[in-house]
């Protein structure tokens, strides 16, 4: 198995150590470091802040009222991303209540929302860089990781449109606070400068459950290898041809599509193994 996370860690420090013009190298940037401070900058505003159900927005705190940082609502997690470990948190005002059923999207799935972004910067109000009122598709995976990494824990709403905008009752909303190394790092992006912390007010309306992005009958989740090896597709390339598995509709290079190694004809490739070598077909080169 091709790991191409190898691949992405060497090109971003190649791009870190020569960001300044010409050859001139710059030192490296310590991104450990700049997740300490983020973490910080996050911390001093969920402490500073709360959220107010009545407005339904985040106000400056106040003596009688919960910071977001001590609200039971406010959960963090851990995401390690180009091997630094970073804290991410997100706030679930309404977890969604989808209709038709659905469950929670993975990293790797689509998703239809509206939103805000901010940055937080030394100032006490952070800056909105960007309102998106209209219904917009995302896929999580093309997406900043803390989004990737936060969608997952709501749900969508039911669609109740009529001759008009995309409407959805009952989604799932909420906050996601992240550090620049889950959003957009050093180099920013726009309006949005290096290295800043940034607030996602979400609204998450649908999802295309089990995305398939190469359309080869393997939701893109389950485009794994060996999960104690590498759980994230995006790192899995079986032929090394630089195509993660997720992208690449003939995973194993031997020229027989994916979809086409479905020998037992139940849909799912994984649990055919024609040559009983342990490996199913569709990863089997040698199997055609």
């Amino acid at each position: 198995m091709i790991k191409i996370k190898h691949i992405v860690v060497v090109a971003l420090a190649t791009f870190l150590m020569y960001a300044c013009s010409g050859s001139d190298a710059i030192e490296e940037f310590d991104l450990e470091a700049q997740a300490l401070i983020d973490n910080d900058s996050l911390v001093k505003y969920l402490r500073n802040n709360y959220y107010d159900l009545a407005a339904d927005s985040i106000k400056p705190i106040t003596a009688d009222k919960i910071a977001l940082f001590d609200d039971p609502k406010l959960q963090s997690k851990t995401v390690m991303e180009n091997d630094v470990n970073y804290t991410m948190y997100y706030y679930v005002i309404e977890e969604g209540t989808p209709d038709p059923v659905k469950g929670y999207p993975t990293k790797l799935d689509s998703v239809l929302t509206t939103y805000q972004g901010s940055y937080i910067t030394k100032v006490s109000t952070p800056v909105v860089f960007q309102t998106q009122l209209s219904a917009t598709w995302f896929t999580l995976v093309a997406s900043v990781r803390g989004w990737s990494n936060g969608m997952i824990h709501f749900k969508g709403g039911k669609n109740i449109t009529n001759n008009g905008p995309i409407t959805y009752e009952n989604p799932g909303k909420g906050f996601l606070f992240f550090p620049s190394g889950l959003g957009y790092g050093p180099a920013g992006n726009g309006s949005i400068p290096g290295n800043a912390p940034l607030i996602f007010r979400i609204n998450l309306l649908d999802i295309v459950e089990n995305t398939d992005h190469d359309i080869d009958g393997l939701a893109s989740y389950l485009e794994i290898e060996d999960a104690s090896v590498e759980s994230d597709p995006r790192f899995v390339d079986t032929d090394g041809d630089r195509i993660p598995n997720y992208l690449d509709n003939d995973d194993d290079g031997d020229g027989k599509l994916t979809k086409d190694e479905d020998a037992n004809g139940d849909g799912d490739p994984r649990n055919d193994d024609t040559d009983g070598d342990g490996i199913p077909d569709y990863l089997d080169p040698d199997t055609k």
